[in-house]
């Protein structure tokens, strides 16, 4: 009886986890049907047990230093749901779902791959190890808080997408392309369709309580920018094709950036840029570049001030050229009018994986990138808990004091209390030393703890040519 009672209780569960499993797929909008579609793959998905749905594959563009097409899909679900891959162009040996950390291992039959997922997750399918034609996967929880399509819109008002009021409180951008000036107001609410397409950027300049919450696209967009803002959250948006940087926060306080994701290889495309902002908080995001994926800078242009307190979590870095992460070459070198040099102070990152770094020029490589120029101070940074897969061409990390005449006026103040725990590099590709080192006895690099980085299996107990590289201005420096 007791058996009995076991196997209906298990029995009992696969049905409720059954039940629970749902699929949201947002279809394409009409005008982007041939311009927008790659069909390197056919992609399909269904909730456990269920009807097949298929899926609208994006053409993505990758790597400035070589350009190429990829392909994205998206869609929300709850449950267990099963992804179904078919190459189109070829054959292939292997197939590799990434991160590596996710552990997640496609069954082939048929020539066709299947990759079953538990949780909403972003991640970079490739055949043979292509990454430059690779299947980005983008997925995210079905939103409960999301509007349904307004009723009272016609077929013609969703082909060209009706703009919203900007301004109500509340503001949705329904199914459609959507072009126009799109300027936030104060203490509102910004919804985004899943079948929205959004052609211009969000501007958010000196307001103070927005949400944007998104399941869409910002295609080939200028970066969104939010200048002197207080209590922003954004989450959920996926850009693509963007001919520079995603998003450009200044002079901001008390961000939120979350499930941002984003494929970029534009000139000067970084991904997630700060200047002079404080309480940030990013997670649960992919960013892949062909520049810099996450940027924390002080003053340049007609901007001014410090960096604090900065939380970065639960994300996927890729740069194609430039950093995974890069702080502090950007400051201000005190003059009679603006006296003070500036600070970047309490920056956390954690759980990161980073797929891929290249940089050719040695003066700029790191895959964790500190360069302290223009009199900056960058002190207490915590790198922990972060799996970096392959260099092409690079360096794991690289705390420098900087100066170069192409950005800087002066070299950095100092870099201080710096921790790498944790850190774990496959050692895959072609790194070259990674380096810690200071300009001169009065700007110095000091008090740095490496605990438990390893390279290709080895940990760092002391420096050692070609693995890692200090110089006579480097003080205070720990292995555990």
């Amino acid at each position: 009886m007791y058996l009995i009672r076991i196997l209906m209780g298990m029995l009992a569960c696969l049905h409720l986890s059954l039940a629970a499993a749902q699929v949201q797929v947002h279809p394409f909008p009409n005008p982007v049907r041939y311009t927008h579609h790659n069909d390197d793959f056919t992609v399909r998905v269904r909730a456990t047990g269920g009807a097949w749905q298929d899926l609208y594959e994006y053409k993505v563009k990758v790597d400035l230093d070589k350009p190429l097409e990829a392909s994205m899909v998206y869609f929300n679900f709850d449950g267990t749901v099963e992804l179904a891959v078919q190459k189109n162009n070829g054959m292939f040996s292997k197939v590799a779902v990434r991160p590596d950390a996710r552990g997640l291992k496609p069954v082939i039959k048929d020539g066709i791959a299947y990759i079953t997922l538990h949780r909403p997750e972003n991640l970079s399918i490739e055949f043979d190890d292509d990454h430059l034609h690779n299947l980005h996967v983008f997925t995210h929880a079905i939103r409960k808080d999301m509007p349904a399509t307004p009723a009272n819109l016609s077929s013609n008002d969703i082909e060209k997408g009706k703009l919203p009021d900007f301004s109500q409180k509340v503001v949705f951008f329904g199914p459609g392309v959507h072009t126009g000036e799109f300027r936030l107001r104060s203490h509102s609410t910004v919804y985004i369709h899943g079948s929205a397409i959004l052609k211009n950027p969000l501007v958010l300049d000196g307001v103070e309580d927005v949400k944007v919450i998104s399941d869409g696209l910002f295609d080939g967009v200028e970066m969104t920018t939010i200048r002197n803002s207080r209590n922003i959250e954004i989450d959920g948006p996926i850009f693509i094709n963007q001919p520079h940087g995603t998003m450009r926060c200044v002079t901001s306080q008390d961000l939120v950036e979350r499930n941002i994701r984003s494929i970029g290889a534009g000139q000067w495309s970084d991904g997630l840029g700060h200047f002079a902002c404080e309480r940030v908080t990013i997670s649960d995001s992919f960013i892949r570049t062909s520049d810099d994926c996450l940027t924390f800078y002080n003053h340049r242009w007609d901007i001014w001030g410090n960096t604090r307190d900065v939380k970065v979590s639960k994300t996927t870095l890729w740069a194609d050229v430039a950093h995974a992460i890069m702080i502090g070459i950007h400051g201000n070198t005190p003059t009679p009018e603006h006296p003070q040099s500036e600070v970047l102070e309490r920056l956390s990152f954690s759980d990161i994986d980073i797929l891929d770094h290249d940089e050719d020029e040695p003066d700029y490589e790191g895959a964790l990138g500190i360069m302290a120029g223009d009199d900056n101070l960058v002190r207490d940074v915590l790198f922990d808990d972060i799996r970096v897969e392959r260099i092409e061409e690079g360096k794991l990390f690289n705390l420098k004091i900087a100066y170069t005449a192409k950005y800087n006026t002066s070299p950095g103040l100092g870099i201080e209390n710096v921790t790498l725990r944790n850190i774990k590099y496959s050692g895959r590709g072609s790194p070259s030393a990674a380096m810690i080192t200071g300009q001169d006895a009065s700007r110095k690099v000091k008090n740095v703890i490496l605990e438990n980085v390893t390279i290709g299996g080895k940990k760092l107990s002391k420096p050692e040519p070609g693995v890692l590289e200090l110089n006579e201005f480097v003080e205070g420096v720990q292995f555990r």
